[in-house]
């Protein structure tokens, strides 16, 4: 049987971040938040689902340019593979500074920098479109000649080291911080002090930012997040507040010359009153009551729950069919936005829940194709729709309002 590796990056990457609370607490000092990394962990879940397409789609991406349009043919080599590391990062460096300074490109780099925490959750907060705009940088490699074998390979080692670097509990590495990219550095970055603004934009090696000026020494302590705070914990809102953003500026903005500035200039040309006026209109605007102790466990466990199910769909995503595989990752998809709403206390919560629960038994009768599995779902889900409205306010109720 063969099984999806890949899988197994979800319970290393969660062994380190309780790792790094559990150092927290010992000194201290509170780097975890639930809510936060329950909205880091939603994104990452995304990200990690959407793996199941992206890899192997820009493998063949990289091997169609390479076939097609390389410009040299160059062989694996010491020299060549050191040479090929040292273009990756200075590529990585290029497309993370566009990811700041150039507003098409901050539409889908934002959502890293959301979070007001900073901890190994927070490396998680990468969308699908910011790993679609990466790999577009990513092919002028196999553009230039390296073979798409070294370019993936090369591109792990660029998804694994920026996980250690988000971290509070890490202090300076001596010799380490002029060659490296190191907690101390991402701190920094990661910061909305104004003086840290738009800094160390290396992944790997820092030496990219001290050529090209925009280096920047932690001195002060961070304040983390954006400059101005994303209000919510929706899954949606944070994928795309700022897309929005840029559409009702382009929308405003008169002339071929300013719409342009909107698309292709710096975010600072964005008007802030625009966040304003969509979060008066689609922010939540339930805060009568705060989410309790109980609310919070259930977010937790089912995160984890929806972590085991991406885990499992990820680890036989080569075994199963294509039907099955669209009715987890929408299972998925829809259960993060559901614990995100959960979070708002959102209203729509039992929509998501009945649509999994559909899901949920399509999967069953599909897996088990019997008579007695179909008369039983139909009728769970008749039962619930006859009584819809009723069990919507009662389920509310059930779950904000525990204590």
């Amino acid at each position: 049987m063969k099984l999806n590796l890949l899988a197994f990056a979800i319970p290393f990457f969660l062994m380190f971040m309780a790792l790094e609370y559990w150092w927290g607490k010992r000194k201290r000092k509170k780097v975890y938040q639930v809510s936060e990394t329950i909205a880091n962990i939603n994104v990452g879940i995304a990200e990690r689902l959407s793996d199941i397409l992206t890899t192997g789609a820009f493998y063949f991406f990289f091997t169609w340019i390479h076939e097609n349009f390389a410009i040299f043919q160059i062989k694996a080599s010491i020299l060549n593979w050191a040479l090929l590391f040292l273009l990756t990062d200075l590529v990585w460096y290029w497309y993370h500074r566009f990811g700041h300074e150039v507003n098409l490109f901050w539409s889908v780099h934002v959502v890293h920098h959301q979070s007001d925490d900073f901890n190994y959750s927070v490396s998680a907060r990468i969308t699908v479109l910011q790993a679609i705009a990466r790999g577009l940088f990513w092919s002028v490699l196999p553009l230039v000649g390296f073979p798409p074998h070294m370019v993936t390979i090369l591109l792990m080692i660029h998804g694994t080291y920026p996980f250690f670097t988000h971290t509070q509990l890490v202090g300076k590495l001596g010799w380490i911080e002029y060659i490296l990219v190191t907690p101390s550095h991402h701190r920094v970055h990661h910061s909305s002090n104004e003086e840290y603004l738009d800094k160390n934009y290396g992944d790997v090696l820092i030496i990219w930012d001290k050529i090209f000026g925009t280096f920047a020494k932690e001195e002060a302590v961070p304040k983390y997040g954006l400059t101005e705070p994303l209000k919510g914990y929706s899954f949606l809102w944070q994928h795309f507040h700022f897309i929005l953003e840029m559409i009702i500026a382009f929308k405003r903005a008169k002339g071929f010359t300013q719409k342009c500035k909107i698309l292709f200039g710096k975010p600072d040309n964005i008007d802030p009153r625009i966040r304003t006026y969509l979060e008066k209109k689609l922010a939540s605007k339930n805060k009568k009551y705060a989410a309790s102790d109980a609310l919070l466990d259930i977010i937790k466990i089912q995160t984890v729950f929806t972590l085991v199910i991406l885990f499992f769909t990820i680890l036989f995503s080569d075994q199963l069919t294509m039907t099955l595989l669209c009715i987890l990752s929408l299972f998925i998809v829809l259960s993060v936005i559901a614990t995100g709403a959960m979070l708002e206390q959102r209203r729509w919560i039992f929509h998501l829940d009945y649509a999994r629960l559909v899901l949920i038994s399509l999967f069953s009768y599909i897996i088990y194709p019997h008579q007695y599995v179909a008369i039983i779902i139909v009728i769970i889900l008749a039962f619930i729709l006859v009584f819809y409205k009723s069990l919507n306010n009662q389920y509310h109720n059930i779950i904000y309002r525990l204590r």
